[in-house]
């Protein structure tokens, strides 16, 4: 059988430098003798060339996917730029956003039958069980914890015409910490008490690593409010979100739910809450649970305020990439979850959870 050859493309998404392959996966893949791998340079990735290489990966040229061999799967993370319209020809493994209905999913999904090509929308590669094989929610929900705290702490420290900066990414988990833990300490200073944080989602993926955030920078375990399932049944808005300081949205939406909040009961006098922290960030979707915002905020912007007209200043914070702000651990982190099932590429038209990934695309493109 001839072997599988993947091309780890570049990406290509401001301060987007996560990777869909590590080279220490990499070099599991080849160790099988079932795969060839080509990786693009990269301006962006926390990996460098030398990395792939020396593991046995083949050094290409960044871009050069598009007119790569028709055979070829191309591997990559965030989604195409969206002012590229050529059709799709190969099997693309990558987030595409384009299966609840968000803005533009037709713009986005045409390409493929365009060009006979085939997408595996990571968000859908599911187990036997219908859980994910491999999801960024845990590091997505750290990083939204640690822009959630730093913003609320900014609040305590600054004017309200003035806006949190602007963030790159960390070298690790440790001086992230230390960073939040330091905006945290001067916001105290004030005489600001911590903040009370209420985590919706909190027993999944990207919840876990919201609340394992918020330990590691000191709040006290009383001040962490966990909600999930039980606690949303009842259906939105609740109160009880106005009246902590900061929120953290972690659920993960496959169908139409009554609004978290709204502007309604965010415009109250006595609102408490400062930070809305939207790690799911589904801004475009029009069941967003959060209908408060219409901008998705990004690295360099962090975040957008809400038009509110009582209450102190409230902002958001909505960035599809979260998990970019640790792109080495958490790029490891995913790509490890991932490993058994890119070992089923050569059988991907019978393995169960790529037969599932190509039956959903070909559902989805019936739609167009």
């Amino acid at each position: 059988m001839s072997p599988v050859i993947l091309h780890l493309r570049a990406e290509t998404k401001p301060l987007e430098h996560r990777a869909g392959l590590t080279p220490s996966t990499a070099a599991n893949l080849l160790a099988t003798g079932d795969f060839k791998i080509f990786v693009e340079e990269s301006s962006q990735s926390t990996f460098k060339s030398s990395e792939y290489s020396a593991v046995g990966c083949e050094i290409v040229p960044e871009g050069s996917w598009k007119k790569a061999p028709v055979d070829r799967i191309i591997l990559g993370l965030k989604e195409l730029p969206e002012n590229e319209t050529f059709p799709l020809v190969h099997e693309h493994i990558q987030f595409a956003h384009c299966y609840k209905n968000q803005g533009g999913w037709e713009d986005v999904l045409r390409r493929f039958p365009e060009g006979n090509g085939t997408l595996y929308d990571i968000e859908f590669l599911e187990n036997d069980q219908g859980r994910r094989v491999a999801a960024f929610g845990f590091y997505a929900g750290f990083a939204g914890a640690a822009l959630g705290a730093r913003d609320w702490a900014f609040k305590q420290t600054h004017a309200d015409f003035e806006e949190l900066a602007g963030v790159e990414a960390y070298p690790n988990e440790k001086e992230l910490i230390r960073d939040v833990s330091a905006d945290l300490a001067a916001a105290y200073k004030t005489g600001a008490k911590a903040p009370r944080c209420l985590v919706i989602g909190a027993l999944g993926r990207c919840g876990s690593g919201a609340v394992d955030l918020l330990r590691k920078v000191g709040i006290p375990e009383e001040n962490i409010i966990k909600w999930d399932m039980a606690e949303t049944k009842k259906g939105g808005p609740f109160a009880e979100i106005t009246e902590a300081d900061i929120f953290i949205n972690c659920i993960y939406l496959s169908q139409p739910i009554p609004p978290f909040t709204n502007l309604e009961t965010l415009n109250d006098a006595n609102r408490k809450l400062r930070t809305i922290v939207d790690v799911s960030a589904d801004t475009t979707n029009p069941h967003n649970p959060i209908p408060v915002y219409t901008i998705a905020t990004v690295f360099s912007k962090p975040t957008v305020v809400v038009d509110t007209t009582l209450g102190p200043k409230l902002s958001v914070i909505s960035i599809d990439q979260l998990p970019s702000l640790l792109p080495r651990e958490a790029s490891e982190f995913f790509v490890t979850d991932m490993l058994p099932s890119l070992k089923e590429l050569p059988q991907r038209e019978t393995a169960p959870v790529w037969a599932r990934a190509k039956a959903l695309f070909e559902h989805h493109i019936s739609r167009l």
